[in-house]
């Protein structure tokens, strides 16, 4: 260390005391030493005697943890040795280092009123020799900050301004020394040691100064003297340094701090960065060091501004003792519990809305998708409906109007007639019962169903069996469709004995054209050539406790605006008035229906309103589009993981937001990790979902943030 100060730089800017016995020596001896010092610290912190200590740290440090490592020693010579070169820093690149002497206890608070700006006094002293005009500017680009600049100031200055203001920093340059005592030449012609700003000292660390920055030579005598008045912080240089590695460190650790950076990073890294100055200044790195008192806990440059310093006098015996920061262990076993609970609640049903709620908006999040032009509906509107002769319509649709329909659409590949048809064809039209029997008329009825549907509705007394698909839809508890019922066993009383579903019907037809046959797998499963549709059980997904009889798949909608939006619409009087081109009928599945308002109207996740609602016959395309399409384009059909996996998956989310939670320095960065974490579920989830994938996105997102709150209410207890 005296090598250091003896040894003579190219730019004659390091301050060095006349009658101060050091050695010159040359550049390359120099170079020598540092290395000699080096690897003889680094082979004593390696010895037996030092090892279980190193030992020690590694097994309870990780190297992304942010580390402060604080060195303590009666004897002052050993706080001088150049500790950050031991290999412990370069393995743990968050760590750094800081001096304290052993005396230390919490200082005197008294309250202080909050801030909107940090308060920062500057004394810019004797600058004979050196330019401190660059630290002023770096001060004064520091933002939300309130300066005030002493330039040369006399002793009673000085001590005025730490009597007058709450000050949050105290920041000296110029020039000083620490022969005997700790000294600064705040002019051309007075200096004055810690000792003579006891008082005014005393009252600004009681006020709230939490940090005092010395960036003038030989700072550590006033480190120590100011350790005395048990201040939080400071920041010096531990021996002579040049001009201009003290405006490069003081520029970098301003930037780095302000910025957001915890103060120890700050330093290492702007000590780091003083690497590119050491060709010419040797060692420029070793100069700023931090002296820490380790009873007070360093803050973010954030909390400077809203921090409220409690009015009592506290000694160490009557500190609250603060809540421990949770360990892994505990963030590992409070996860695995938390994700117990919420499986349990989960299997019990209490999450299923919220869930299904989740699933709704996710779906409409997706990516547009174009429409299916497989299919073209033929829509019967009330406009439709009144032109009809009334004398001869029953229902929505006269059986010489169904005629001359049919006539129209003889061209398509299939034809669904979404119409009730419960009565036998007038006598007036026996061409009708011919145009009823050809086998790509497929027709619908309607099964018992319980209290709500006691009798059903039978189907065409013209139609075959094979010609026959029940309409039955099956709504969740909240009356919106998201389910597909594909077959069911009818009651033997139903006058509809379908057992497949109108759209199956119409997916059948269709892909027995193309060559395309249907089977079932061992587990009942339906398969048509490699995909298989997985049936719903009682407890799938979301879903607890549903009635799960019969072959019930998801239904995913195809990603429209709305579900109406699902394939070409044209209206029954243009396609009687022969409107319609015949390439848009050829070859492709024509369904018929009833879109009158009020009539077969469904909850989608869409929306649930009435204005909001589809009509049947577009959802009878929803279903059969969404078969036709995982065949033949590969489309994904809805899944859900095995309970096993959906466990891990929220296991991992909840102890993923409070690892993620764990790493911000105050609760406001807390917050935002938080909310950034739940942003990345539910990224995450829509890509699963456009893969097909209903994962658990509520239990995770509660799990993330139950787990997330007890972090940060445990940082704020700290």
């Amino acid at each position: 260390l005296y090598a250091y100060k003896g040894w003579r730089l190219r730019s004659p800017l390091i301050e060095i005391d006349e009658d101060e016995d050091v050695s010159h020596i040359s550049e390359a001896e120099f170079d020598d030493l540092c290395h000699q010092i080096q690897s003889h610290l680094n082979a004593w912190l390696n010895s037996s005697q030092f090892l279980p200590i190193d030992r020690q740290l590694r097994t309870h440090l990780v190297p992304t943890d942010e580390i402060r490592l604080v060195i303590s020693a009666t004897d002052r010579a050993l706080l001088r040795l150049p500790w950050r070169l031991w290999q412990f820093f370069q393995d743990y690149s968050r760590s750094e280092l800081a001096l304290s002497l052993p005396d230390f206890t919490h200082s005197v608070k008294v309250n202080a009123p909050q801030k909107e700006k940090i308060n920062i006094l500057a004394i810019l002293g004797n600058r004979q020799g050196i330019n401190i005009d660059q630290d002023k500017l770096f001060l004064e680009q520091l933002p939300d900050t309130k300066l005030t600049l002493l330039v040369e100031p006399n002793i009673e200055q000085f001590s005025k301004q730490l009597w007058e203001q709450n000050w949050d920093m105290l920041f000296f340059a110029g020039h000083s020394s620490s022969r005997g005592q700790g000294q600064l030449q705040i002019n051309g012609t007075d200096s004055l040691t810690i000792a003579q700003l006891r008082y005014g000292l005393q009252r600004a660390i009681a006020h709230g100064l939490k940090l005092a920055i010395f960036n003038s030579c030989d700072g550590l005598g006033l480190a120590w003297d100011l350790a005395d008045l048990q201040i939080p912080q400071v920041i010096v240089m531990r021996e002579p340094v040049p001009d201009r590695v003290a405006q490069a460190f003081l520029k970098h650790f301003l930037a780095a701090f302000s910025s957001g950076q915890p103060l120890y990073l700050a330093v290492r890294q702007a000590r780091e960065q003083l690497q590119a100055l050491e060709a010419e200044f040797p060692c420029a790195t070793w100069l700023p060091i931090i002296c820490q008192n380790p009873a007070e806990v360093p803050q973010v440059w954030q909390d400077w501004k809203s921090e409220r310093v409690e009015d009592q006098h506290r000694t160490q015996s009557q500190i609250k003792p603060s809540v421990p920061a949770i360990g892994w262990r505990q963030l590992l076993f409070g996860s695995l519990l938390m994700t117990g609970v919420l499986l349990g609640l989960r299997s019990l049903g209490f999450l299923e809305l919220l869930e299904l709620w989740s699933f709704d908006r996710l779906m409409t999040l997706r990516p547009r998708e174009a429409p299916d032009d497989r299919f073209l509906i033929v829509t019967i509107d009330e406009a439709d409906i009144q032109m009809q002769d009334p004398a001869r319509r029953r229902g929505s649709l006269s059986d010489t109007t169904l005629s001359q329909l049919l006539e129209k659409l003889q061209q398509a590949r299939v034809i669904g007639l979404d119409i009730y048809r419960d009565f036998a064809v007038s006598a007036a039209v026996p061409k009708l019962v011919g145009q009823m029997r050809q086998p790509k008329l497929l027709m619908v009825c309607k099964s018992v169903s319980g209290e709500e549907d006691p009798t059903g509705i039978a189907p065409p007394p013209e139609a075959a069996v094979e010609q026959v698909g029940f309409s039955d839809f099956l709504a969740d508890d909240d009356g919106v469709l998201r389910r597909h019922l594909l077959l069911l066993t009818p009651a033997p009383d139903s006058p509809c004995q379908a057992a497949y579903a109108f759209n199956m019907q119409l997916v059948f037809s269709y892909l027995s054209q193309l060559g395309i046959a249907a089977s079932f797998t061992d587990a009942g499963n339906l398969q048509i050539q490699k995909v298989v549709f997985e049936r719903l059980q009682n407890h799938t997904g979301g879903y607890h406790a549903i009635d799960a009889r019969g072959n019930q798949i998801l239904l995913n909608y195809r990603s429209l605006p709305s579900p109406e939006a699902i394939a070409p619409q044209v209206p029954l009087r243009q396609v009687l008035k022969g409107e319609v081109s015949p390439t848009q009928i050829k070859d492709r599945i024509v369904l018929i229906g009833v879109t009158a308002q009020g009539r077969d109207n469904w909850a989608t996740p869409y929306g649930s309103e009435r204005s909001t609602q589809a009509t049947g016959v577009f959802l009878q395309a929803q279903m059969a589009s969404q078969i036709i399409s995982a065949v033949l384009d590969a489309r994904p059909v809805l899944w859900v993981w095995s309970l096993g996996t959906e466990g891990l998956w929220i296991w991992g989310w909840t102890l993923g937001g409070a690892v993620l939670v764990r790493w911000g320095r105050s609760p406001l960065y807390q917050g935002l990790l938080a909310a950034g974490g739940l942003g990345l579920l539910t990224g995450a989830s829509l890509l699963l979902l456009l893969q097909g994938g209903w994962v658990p996105l509520i239990p995770a997102g509660l799990g993330s943030m139950a787990a997330s709150g007890i972090v940060i209410y445990r940082s704020i207890k700290r």
